[in-house]
């Protein structure tokens, strides 16, 4: 192959190395490892299958096209012999002298195209043109972005259209937004004998799709850099925090004109200054010059090589600074997008020569190849994705009042429960908690402060006089949304009531972490996912509100009206008027409103009209300035004036001007959290009584500081709210930018435990007061495995057979389809995160390695019991458990689809099975149930469902 020919196809292959990520060899996490792991097989497609595939393609087209040529040819020339004589192919001149005859001009054109065929150096560069061409239009930064070019001259795009009056269509708008959490693990590499670690000593961060300001990876404040010569190591330690203002003089970065950079700075910008200072701080000369080596970095838009420090500095902080998309199919959009490509960029409908019909055809075979690689990747991905979430941890708050007095004795010993009061201020560290004070206080109990038996004992207890569902008032869960979402639905398929969400806005000052140049498509891809997830779960009559800004409203509203109805604008006026703060100069018009977006399931929905409450106005913000001639009550502040008749308050219109944001209403000071985007309780309350009634359930899947949940309970609903953020817990760290130090805050937990309480650090705040609330409640929370934990569990157990299977399958074109095709679903089958069966012989030990929670990893049990439950749909009535046969049972009672529903766990191995076939039956004989579900083997005379296929099957595995 010519040198001209070599150039091209090592940029194809090249370009074809960023699409497999193989640039990224060092990086052991993520879809990273799987690449690493299968790095042998796809070098082995680029450097070897792919010009063979190449090669073959054109001597097929090569070969066929000779032999019909060559056979055309020889009956011109027999023909030419028998018109003009034998000599005229032997002398030139006479074949210009019949050069114009019809024969001999059909004579030499099949010559010349026998010559093309045999040269096929041309074809097959503008091939590799093709397939470079193809591949990179489509490729960005480690994902397929759905562009469809109309022509590559013109550079106009072409979008999927069924005819609708209004399509509204992004960049991303056939892909799942992955991005879930921000996870810090050690980061090592090796260097000729050395070990080099990059450790997060300190990471400020808020994890999942949530807001707060950007934060930077920058040197650690003690001892960054720590060189140990005789064990060759080197420790690199940072933090990952907001710039503070000293920061912007030690990481100073240049604008191109020279100027100092103080807003819109990337990680990008500040990795050089990062590397100079690490390599001043290295005194050991060997790995100082080791880590100042140049190599390529592999990126188009750099000129300059970066050194090995700078290289892994940059892969290290793309793994928190990025965010990433899942194709939901990708093989049918490329497929789709290359039929378009070869007919309207290679084909020529006015000059289909042999040539392009052939370049079309090994420009099809070839690519199909890469696609049918990429996708099986792809595809593992999204089925990684879209699988069910294990639940890692369950425990239960419940207030003292509702729990039986025999638990009281092993309450009053505990001293951590003991510590927690006094922390979130529900007691005084002095004040003794007696018997007496248990019955009479709320005092909210955790059950992760006691042990294992004694959370059974009491549900237990609990359940012998009413269902464990009926009686729980909510659910908090620690998860990327979607995933919560997804585990969720089966359970509450249709029975949400009312959806409130208050979703990271999209704002120049990155609330939460974009794709470069996709902000906009990025942010509509979140919201899509999960509308749709909210969509299936909201009842027919319910509404969801969602709240948003002036830098996303326009897309909410376009996303809102695909899957729901529209009912109205609520204008949210937070600062009232003629505050005096807002007489200052300004040259724009003081933004001081909010949008909140009400639609509804369906037309037919439950509201409640809302009215003003004269009490409420004059209370929390009015003051009371006595009747009119129209015998009207008269309220004003800062010269706003309301006007509410006398025995009943006026309707509310989509305008509320009577609640004020944290930042205008002192009497709603008491309830601030300082958190960013905290909303009073007496916005939630109108929302929440307007669209719902005592009982129902209300979701907010973008919690924040709970604040929906909160008014929830508050108002006698049940509840449900997700949130990943760090803030989930009693208590976080976070960045005061006034005292300029971090301090210690109240999360969700703190928050719903003083709620329960009825006092605390906070409580009572909001509308407690109005509502008269005391206290006292009941509620579970989860911890759900994230996407980032599947992939780190994912293992090669079938590595062996695979490898045999590989060389068994290889030696045949068909058999490499289909090692491309099954080889990742075949060789991780069995491990923990996708589904070991093996481990279900003790499902109380069923073991994950989690990295989303901690910044290292951290071995837990997974709660099957709890996860079979959302996967079945269960509505848990009660839990028995028992001890019997030299093991532990574990027995659920519940109902699904109206039918009543028995589920059965214990360990099987060893396992005596006649007296595990009496201890069920004895067990649920009783309840009548019309479905059991029992794991492992067992002499149930009845029939059963094996619970390891079920659950298989409803994890989507």
């Amino acid at each position: 192959m010519a040198n001209n020919n070599s150039e091209f196809l090592q940029r194809l292959k090249e370009h074809l190395r960023k699409l497999f990520q193989l640039d990224f060899g060092e990086l052991d996490f993520g879809i990273y490892r799987i690449m690493n792991y299968k790095r042998k097989e796809i070098e082995n497609f680029i450097e070897k299958d792919l010009i063979q595939t190449v090669e073959k393609e054109f001597e097929q087209y090569k070969t066929q096209n000779n032999q019909e040529l060559l056979s055309k040819i020889e009956e011109k020339e027999k023909k030419i012999k028998e018109d003009f004589g034998s000599d005229i192919l032997k002398n030139g001149k006479l074949i210009e002298e019949y050069g114009k005859t019809k024969l001999v001009k059909e004579y030499l054109e099949l010559k010349s195209q026998l010559d093309q065929i045999k040269t096929t150096e041309d074809i097959q560069t503008r091939v590799f043109n093709d397939l470079y061409d193809f591949f990179s239009r489509y490729y960005e930064d480690g994902d397929f972005i759905s562009k469809r070019r109309i022509s590559s001259k013109q550079h106009k795009y072409a979008i999927p259209y069924n005819g609708e009056e209004v399509k509204l269509h992004w960049a991303n708008f056939d892909q799942y937004y992955i991005k879930t959490g921000e996870v810090f693990k050690d980061y090592e590499f090796n260097l000729k004998n050395w070990r080099v670690i990059f450790r997060t000593t300190f990471a400020d961060v808020e994890t999942g799709n949530t807001k707060g300001e950007t934060r930077y990876f920058i040197l650690g404040a003690d001892e960054p850099v720590r060189v140990d010569k005789g064990k060759e190591t080197c420790i690199i330690q940072f933090e990952y925090r907001p710039l503070m203002e000293d920061d912007f003089k030690h990481y100073k970065v240049e604008t191109k004109s020279g100027k100092e950079k103080t807003t819109g700075i990337k990680q990008n910008d500040l990795s050089p200054i990062l590397s100079e200072k690490i390599l001043k701080r290295v005194t050991d000369l060997e790995i100082k010059s080791i880590l100042s080596e140049r190599q390529s970095s592999g990126e188009e838009d750099e000129s300059n090589e970066k050194t090995i420090l700078e290289k892994h500095l940059y892969k290290y902080t793309r793994k928190i600074t990025s965010d990433f998309f899942i194709h939901k199919n990708l093989k049918g959009f490329m497929e789709r997008e290359l039929d378009y490509f070869i007919k309207s960029e290679i084909i020529d409908l006015n000059n289909l020569e042999p040539r392009h019909i052939t370049r079309a055809k090994v420009v099809e075979g070839i690519a199909k190849r890469i696609i049918e690689f990429l996708a099986q990747i792809e595809d593992f991905q999204k089925l990684l994705w879209e699988k069910k979430k294990f639940v890692l941890k369950t425990e239960y708050v419940i207030t003292t009042d509702r729990v039986p007095e025999e638990f009281y004795d092993e309450i009053l010993k505990n001293k951590e429960q003991k510590k927690e009061w006094a922390e979130i201020g529900v007691i005084s560290a002095q004040n003794e908690v007696t018997r007496q004070s248990l019955k009479k206080l709320h005092l909210p109990i955790d059950t992760k402060h006691f042990s294992p038996e004694f959370k059974e004992r009491l549900l237990e207890k609990l359940t012998e006089k009413g269902n464990l569902d009926d009686l729980i008032d909510g659910v908090l869960i620690k998860s990327e949304n979607w995933q919560a979402l997804n585990l969720l639905l089966e359970k509450y398929r249709e029975k949400i009531q009312t959806i409130y969400i208050d979703p990271p806005f999209n704002t120049e000052n990155e609330q939460f972490l974009y794709k470069d140049n996709y902000k906009d498509s990025s942010w509509i891809t979140l919201m899509d996912n999960r509308l749709e997830l909210a969509r299936q779960i909201l009842h027919n009559e319910g509404s969801i509100y969602l709240h948003l800004d002036e830098n996303a409203d326009y897309f909410g509203r376009f996303l809102m009206n695909e899957k729901f109805i529209y009912k109205r604008e609520v204008i949210w006026n937070t600062s009232s008027l003629n505050i005096a703060g807002f007489k200052t100069k300004t040259d724009n018009w003081i933004y001081a409103t909010g949008t909140i977006l009400f639609y509804t399931k369906s037309n037919r929905y439950f509201f409640n009209t809302p009215h003003y409450e004269i009490p409420q106005v004059i209370k929390g913000y009015f003051k009371y300035d006595g009747e009119d001639e129209f015998g009207k009550y008269r309220m004003s502040r800062y010269g706003q004036k309301i006007y509410s008749s006398k025995e009943k308050g006026d309707v509310i219109p989509n305008i509320w001007n009577d609640i004020l944001s944290f930042n205008y209403a002192t009497t709603a000071a008491d309830e601030s959290f300082k958190f960013f985007t905290q909303k009073p309780e007496r916005l939630l309350r109108r929302i929440i009584e307007t669209s719902s009634k005592d009982g129902d359930r209300i979701l907010d899947f973008f919690l924040g500081i709970g604040t929906t949940i909160t008014v929830a309970h508050k108002l006698g609903r049940k509840w449900i709210g997700i949130e990943m953020g760090d803030y989930f817990k009693e208590f976080y760290l976070d960045y005061d930018k006034e005292k300029k130090e971090m301090i210690t805050k109240t999360g969700i937990l703190g928050r719903m435990k003083e709620v329960l309480a009825g006092t605390g650090n906070h409580e009572p705040c909001g509308i407690s007061k109005e509502v008269n609330w005391q206290g006292g409640g009941f509620f579970k929370y989860h911890y759900l495995e994230q996407y980032e934990d599947t992939l780190h569990n994912i293992e090669f157990p079938n590595e062996e057979k695979g490898r045999q299977a590989q060389e068994l399958f290889s030696k045949t074109e068909k058999g490499n389809e289909y090692l491309m095709k099954y080889f990742l679903k075949y060789e991780t089958e069995g491990s923990s995160s996708i589904l070991n069966l093996k481990q279900f012989e003790n499902p109380f030990e069923y073991r994950l390695k989690i990295i989303s929670g901690t910044k290292n990893e951290e071995i837990i049990k997974v709660d099957l019991v709890e996860t079979f439950n959302y996967l079945v749909g269960l509505k848990v009535n009660r839990y028995k458990f028992i001890k019997d046969n030299s093991r532990k049972y574990v027995f659920v009672f519940g109902e699904r689809n109206y039918r009543r529903v028995a589920i059965v766990w214990r360990e099987t191995k060893d396992i005596d099975p006649e007296k595990d076939k009496k201890i069920i039956e004895r067990t649920i004989g009783d309840y009548n149930p019309d479905e059991v579900f029992i794991n492992g083997d067992a002499f149930y005379p009845k029939g059963y469902k094996v619970i390891e296929s079920e659950f298989k099957a409803l994890m989507g595995i």
